[in-house]
């Protein structure tokens, strides 16, 4: 089972979540102030970290900023909880790394079946690299470059490129990519999915090209 660091300064549901994941099996640490997670992270690499982004110390978008940026510990699953629930929040979130976001108050049975969901991901045998003409895409490294010159972009903005890599030719509609990339029905507008693709292809250069509109639709990735 996962070791799982619950970030959380309301005590009752820092012991509800700990009494929970432990009965299925997990063995779980809780910190209820940012700078204490971060030791307890470094001192035991955590399979996953449940992060409230509402703390007294540490806002919870710079510790995944941290745990995204420090070698030893950038493979931790992150699933964000909190009662932040504006689409902005929700893309903020993603676009930082987390894998899942979920809002207060939640239903303790849905987290757990998140939990499993995001941890079965990871668990998922290593992807092979990516590619489309110019477009390199290394999933295990989290790599992306064009013409051989690295690209940054941001977890979000990779996740979207990977759903075309893997799909070339085939029509993506702006609510399929939500529920796939985003990982949520519904909750963040189709303008949303429009602003991101115009950033990737930004990021692209004369590669993002490649990523047409399909008018009335959505987008796909143009085939060799």
């Amino acid at each position: 089972m996962a070791r799982i660091l619950i970030v959380e300064d309301e005590e009752d549901l820092a012991g509800l979540l700990e009494y929970n994941l432990e009965a299925e099996g997990h063995n779980t640490e809780v910190s209820r102030t940012g700078g204490q997670a971060i030791a307890r992270a470094r001192a035991h690499p955590p399979d996953l970290v449940l992060l409230d982004l509402m703390l007294p110390d540490v806002p919870g978008s710079e510790i995944a900023r941290l745990l995204r940026a420090e070698p030893a510990l950038s493979g931790a699953r992150i699933i964000m909880v909190t009662a932040k629930g504006e689409e902005a929040d929700r893309v903020k979130g993603l676009e930082l790394g987390a894998d899942d976001y979920v809002v207060k108050p939640f239903s303790v049975k849905e987290l757990l079946l998140r939990v499993r969901a995001v941890l079965r991901r990871s668990e998922a045998p290593a992807a092979e690299v990516l590619t489309h003409r110019a477009i390199k895409l290394d999933p295990s490294r989290h790599e992306a470059s064009v013409d051989g010159s690295p690209v940054a972009l941001t977890a979000l903005e990779f996740r979207l490129l990977r759903t075309f890599l893997e799909r070339p030719g085939r029509v993506q509609t702006r609510e399929k990519l939500l529920s796939h990339v985003w990982g949520i029905d519904a909750e963040v507008t189709t303008r949303t999915v429009d602003t991101h693709i115009k950033r990737l292809r930004e990021k692209l250069g004369g590669a993002g090209e490649g990523i047409e509109t399909v008018r009335g639709v959505g987008y796909r990735l143009a085939a060799e």
